[in-house]
């Protein structure tokens, strides 16, 4: 066959016909056809058709959101003509949208990729500067810590990976999605899924953490923090990996970015539905134990503020368990597609924010750690400019007088230094037992 494109059928047994272009035959004449080719054009894709033949496609899945249950999915014709398609008929507006709702679906989906960019960009900020202190302060690092620095990876892994993914798919509002299936779109995609599984995991991780935390009173953090590294970044490489090999030899179309298959949609799907749910029940054995922690007669207070002891608690654990993905852990992905693009990634992507905030910034040991930090420096700092003015000013240290003006001076505005820094070791040392609040 020579000179045709992508959409040949075979018409009798030994000639091929294409859309376009020129074949040849086994009985040696050449046979042209003229058509039209395959199309994207920015909503549906068109299949190739010869001169004359018009095409109905059915109104794309944006739409769908858009329409009331008892509304009835619209069809959208093109004809194929010897200059080309044809312009749709009906339009998009009025085959696909009821007389009552006419809000574009473009319009929509600008809105969430405007949130949900907003929100991986300030994710993407705090997180940044929270593991910057949590790496550079040596006293913060201990078992819990590294925990809450791997689920910050993960959260801005997942926040990168969902810019890269819309910088290489929808950076060109025109691309034809129709034949899009280079390596390097699937590769992104790959990497989407291993980030946004990662994360799925560490939340899973952190609450196992603080359940454990809670119902042993001792045992080995370092042993079980190495297993839980594993699971936290080894078992999405395996689904992934696994999910990919599939996908290249069953269902290797388009850019990955689409789900035809169920079945292989499940290899990711199924461990993050698992680690959702498992993370709710340990959830809820955590909330079990705080009221049993509350209600003792050691904890004093009257009920009011028990109670409200709880409802902090337990807002505080809903972020940091991922809690909000049990909302939609169930449904099929054709269900509440609308409601589930704004909740997961328009008030989802502000996650990593709401962790870094509660965890590193509102901390109390690493404000204490931040201010312990702060005092010293200005100390130094104190001693460091007193130093240089006496090596500018010898005469002001041989004057006796002098001397002790300076003395009773330095001893007068730095008392207060001094004694941080004569208490200070003490101090650090009960803060540095107990757990940050």
């Amino acid at each position: 066959v020579s000179g045709c494109i992508r959409g040949c059928g075979l018409v009798g047994v030994l000639v091929w016909v294409c859309v376009s272009g020129c074949i040849s035959v086994d009985t040696g004449y050449t046979l042209c056809v003229a058509g039209c080719p395959w199309m994207w054009d920015d909503l549906s894709c068109w299949q190739d058709a010869a001169v004359g033949e018009v095409v109905s496609v059915r109104c794309p899945e944006v739409f769908h959101d858009l329409l009331s249950p008892d509304d009835e999915i619209g069809w959208i014709s093109r004809n194929c003509t010897a200059e080309g398609w044809s312009e749709t008929f009906p339009h998009y507006v009025d085959a696909c949208l009821s007389d009552d709702n006419t809000t574009r679906p473009d319009m929509h989906y600008a809105s969430v990729k405007a949130l949900y960019t907003a929100g991986y960009s300030t994710s993407l900020v705090s997180l940044t500067t929270a593991m910057t202190i949590l790496c550079r302060f040596r006293k913060l690092h201990c078992t819990r810590n590294y925990i809450h620095m791997n689920l910050f990876v993960s959260f801005m892994l997942r926040a990168i990976s969902v810019f890269i993914k819309d910088g290489v798919l929808y950076t060109q509002e025109e691309e034809n999605h129709c034949f899009r299936h280079t390596v390097e779109c699937k590769a992104v995609m790959v990497l989407f899924h291993y980030c946004v599984m990662s994360n799925y995991f560490w939340l899973f991780i952190e609450g196992l953490y603080l359940f454990t935390l809670l119902v042993q009173t001792f045992f080995p953090e370092r042993r079980y923090f190495y297993w839980y590294t594993v699971v936290g970044w080894g078992t999405p490489t395996i689904c992934v990996t696994v999910w990919a090999a599939l996908r290249l030899h069953f269902d290797d179309t388009s850019c990955w970015d689409t789900n035809n298959t169920t079945a292989l949609w499940w290899v990711i799907k199924g461990p993050t539905v698992v680690s959702i749910m498992i993370n709710f029940v340990l959830f809820v054995g955590i909330i079990v134990i705080l009221v049993q922690k509350l209600q003792s007669p050691d904890i004093r207070g009257n009920e009011s503020s028990i109670y409200l002891r709880l409802a902090r608690s337990t807002l505080l654990l809903i972020p940091l368990f991922g809690i909000h993905y049990t909302v939609f852990a169930f449904s099929p992905e054709d269900v509440s597609k609308k409601e589930r693009l704004v909740f997961e990634l328009g008030l989802g992507s502000f996650q990593g924010f709401v962790v870094a905030v509660l965890y590193c910034f509102l901390n109390g040991e690493v404000q204490s750690e931040i201010k312990r930090k702060w005092r010293s420096w200005r100390v130094n700092r104190y001693f460091t400019v007193d130093l240089k003015h006496q090596q500018r000013h010898p005469s002001l240290v041989s004057s006796g007088v002098n001397g002790g003006t300076q003395l009773s001076m330095l001893s007068s505005k730095s008392s207060s230094a001094l004694q941080i820094r004569m208490v200070g070791p003490l101090a650090e040392t009960p803060s540095t037992l107990n757990l940050p609040t």
